[in-house]
């Protein structure tokens, strides 16, 4: 059953039948052009209409009310978390912004199979980085949204405020949570009643791994103690990594530190697909409030392909659409949303094209047996799609 079929009920709660219709069409657009740009997707969007009304139309379906995100996308995202997830076990939610232009988002986001599905994200009205207000502002509502888990907040140097991890760590004390935020080589740490010194003077060379434990971190008083986990990657593949991490957080060992700070990749990948790797989100010239709109559809259709992708591998369809290991790689070659994606286009193609293909077929009846077995994987892929 498709994405949209299982949700379906909840959509139709917020939107109009003609509004959902609506929906359904800019998400297909999304996956079949990747692009968001209202111009290109009004110049697709198949209504008998003028251009002008047909951009229109798009423009004023953005700006409806009934896609805020905590009353839109929370429930569908939180069914999600909770079918992929025990209630109870550990999830790992990073943050993180990306910004191009005059646009710059923050967002925080669940790890899920080396990816991250986007939870909520705000606009920020500047350039650069967030303040501690800002970043309270997000996280705040996803701990309420997923307060029957344990949690592990991840996020990078940007995020390295001693203050977001003190707010944090009062935090739980009601509620399961943790942190590993990644600090800056300059930053102040002593131990008990030694003096300060910066982390950049721990002595860290390439393959060194340190944990320390009741650190107090910067010189400013009040914020009592943290562990922090140091490690610099040994040099690999002829490449070495420029400098050591410095983890602050309140994890109680180095191999859980690194293993959980490692997922925080899942965004920066997750940024790539809805950017230059997937929806070109980069283009968009709409302001803000439809940025958010548009954003929100990505999001939906990121997370909805990203679980097409997973049932294709379990359904052992995967190899139909993609190259999917090399002996050479220890990693898989594509994920779960790149395998979703061309999956649904390779049907997609096959709806256009099918005239044209039925043609090539009939010309290699000596292939007729592996024709079969392809048809037969389209079915299943389409049925999912």
């Amino acid at each position: 059953m498709s994405f949209l079929a299982v949700y379906e009920s909840h959509f139709t709660k917020h939107l109009t039948q003609t509004q959902f219709e609506a929906f359904r069409i800019l998400l297909w657009l999304l996956t079949v052009h990747k692009q968001v740009r209202i111009e290109r997707l009004a110049a697709c969007f198949p209504l008998p209409i003028l251009y002008q009304s047909r951009r229109k139309h798009i423009q004023r379906f953005l700006v409806l009310s009934a896609l805020a995100i905590p009353r839109f996308w929370f429930p569908v995202i939180k069914a999600i978390i909770c079918k992929e997830f025990k209630t109870g076990s550990r999830l790992i939610i990073t943050i993180d912004r990306t910004q191009w232009k005059d646009k710059n988002v923050f967002m925080v986001a669940v790890i899920w199979k080396k990816l991250a599905l986007p939870i909520y994200w705000t606009l920020l009205g500047k350039r650069g980085a967030s303040r501690l207000s800002e970043q309270q502002a997000l996280i705040q509502p996803v701990l309420c949204l997923l307060k029957n888990y344990e949690l592990v907040i991840l996020g990078d140097r940007e995020f390295h405020s001693v203050k977001l991890a003190y707010w944090l760590k009062q935090k739980s004390k009601k509620q399961k949570l943790f942190f590993a935020f990644r600090q800056k080589q300059g930053t102040n740490q002593k131990k008990d009643d030694e003096d300060y010194q910066t982390f950049s003077q721990l002595g860290m060379k390439p393959g060194m791994k340190m944990f320390l434990t009741g650190v107090s971190v910067t010189k400013n008083k009040g914020f009592g103690n943290f562990n922090v986990g140091a490690y610099w990657k040994r040099k690999y593949k002829g490449k070495q990594e420029k400098e050591p991490w410095f983890i602050l957080t309140n994890l109680d060992s180095l191999s859980e530190v690194l293993k959980v700070y490692r997922a925080r990749a899942g965004i920066e990948a997750m940024f790539k697909d809805c950017k230059t790797g997937g929806y070109n989100l980069e283009g968009s010239k709409a302001n803000n409030k439809r940025l958010n709109s548009l954003i929100l559809l990505i999001a939906i259709a990121y997370t909805a392909t990203s679980l097409k992708g997973k049932t294709f591998r379990q359904t052992n369809q995967g190899k139909y659409i993609a190259r999917l290991t090399e002996k050479s790689r220890r990693d898989r070659r594509h994920s779960n949303f790149w395998i979703g994606l061309y999956g649904s286009l390779w049907i997609h193609a096959w709806e256009f094209c099918s005239d044209f293909i039925s043609i090539m077929m009939s010309n290699n009846p000596q292939k007729l047996n592996n024709y079969k077995k392809g048809l037969q994987a389209m079915s299943i892929i389409d049925k999912t799609a």
